[in-house]
């Protein structure tokens, strides 16, 4: 059975107000304190000082990736009250911020770089993990999964608010993080040799830095056997991350499968997946999404029917199918973070109460 593992990025709140607050080198301090000699931190600083970010182990059990996601969430929500902070698992802050850059030699690289577009990126993702066998299962996996990662990104969105104001997008965030040069869909490679050929001529090109800048929507970690997806927003409530990480699974094993039967990738071009990500970083579950074998669009509901009917022998097979159906349809029904944080302005025309209760939801057992 293939591992699956996430990294979550939360943002540092204050407990009060609200506001974000600069307060990671604390918070990892806090981090380090706790943790045993020998205990392998989980926690890790991220971009902004105003965010933290943790990784779980590789699990292959539902309910093992749940309860961890759920400690972590819990301890890093512990690490920041005793700095007068919380943690929300927000991928944009609705209230106004200045982000703070990590004093780092990389980011501040990039800072000079890329002016604006670092200054002003202060996003939450979740980026999930699935063990492959090898670069050239993985570069297979990538080329058959990249019309589906735009229904994750609807499934997961979760920033309707920009500095204080109603973006009109479910996830906003993933219109900022496309500002980066590198992120986004991706060409077909066709083999792993031509996706690492890709990664040098990017890297040679002198405009990235390093292959930690190899921000596609999906992609082969440089640091573990695994294939990377990465499309998704930080996911409010921690059912729905577990929700994602086994659809990223089942996605993995259903794409690894039909590399394994000869079955070829469709062909779609670029630009048409950049165009359903775009219908689903706008209306999340709420309007039509492009149906990923059509590229035409189709009521959300229909889209996400299509995607567990594609990957339901992957989840029958890893015992995930009724789990993951009834979470569907719990998120169908009462929608997404940005719909969740919507309806809370709507109750108390307030940003305040919006992540008050984005807090509360974070740390939910």
């Amino acid at each position: 059975m293939r591992s699956v593992g996430v990294e979550e990025e939360l943002l540092l709140v204050d407990a009060e107000s609200g506001e974000p607050r600069a307060v990671a080198a604390a918070v990892l301090a806090q981090a380090d304190r706790a943790a045993g000699a020998d205990e392998e931190q989980v926690f890790e600083p991220e971009l902004q000082r105003q965010q933290v970010e943790f990784a779980t182990a590789p699990q292959t059990r539902a309910d093992e990736l749940a309860a961890e996601i759920r400690r972590c969430r819990a301890e890093a929500g512990l690490l920041a009250g005793r700095t007068g902070a919380a943690v929300a698992a927000l991928a944009t802050s609705p209230l106004p911020v200045s982000p703070t850059l990590t004093p780092d030699r990389r980011y501040h690289w990039m800072a000079d770089r890329y002016g604006l577009t670092l200054s002003d990126q202060l996003t939450c993702g979740c980026h999930v993990h699935v063990s492959v066998d090898s670069d050239e299962e993985g570069v297979a996996v990538l080329d058959r999964i990249r019309p589906w990662l735009p229904v994750l990104l609807a499934l997961s969105a979760n920033s309707p608010f920009w500095q204080g104001q109603d973006s009109s997008y479910n996830s906003y965030r993933s219109q900022m993080w496309g500002r980066w040069p590198s992120a986004g869909p991706t060409d077909l490679f066709g083999s792993a040799d031509r996706y690492h050929e890709r990664v040098r001529d990017m890297i040679g090109t002198g405009v990235l830095r390093d292959t930690g800048m190899i921000y596609f929507d999906a992609r082969l970690s440089a640091r573990y056997p695994t294939v990377e997806i990465r499309v998704a927003d930080v996911c409010l409530d921690p059912d729905t991350t577990v929700l994602l990480a086994l659809l990223c699974r089942a996605l993995v094993e259903t794409a690894a499968r039909e590399w394994q039967a000869g079955e070829p990738p469709a062909r779609l071009d670029t630009s048409l997946v950049r165009l359903a990500a775009w219908q689903a970083a706008r209306y999340g579950l709420e309007e039509h999404l492009l149906h990923p074998l059509t590229m035409r669009p189709a009521p959300a509901e229909t889209v996400v029917r299509a995607l567990f009917d594609h990957v339901r022998d992957a989840l029958d097979d890893h015992g995930d199918a009724k789990g993951v159906q009834d979470t569907l349809a719990g998120l169908l029904k009462h929608g997404n973070g940005a719909m969740v944080q919507r309806a809370v302005l709507a109750r108390t025309d307030s940003l305040r109460a919006v992540v008050t209760e984005c807090v509360r939801r974070t740390g939910e057992v």
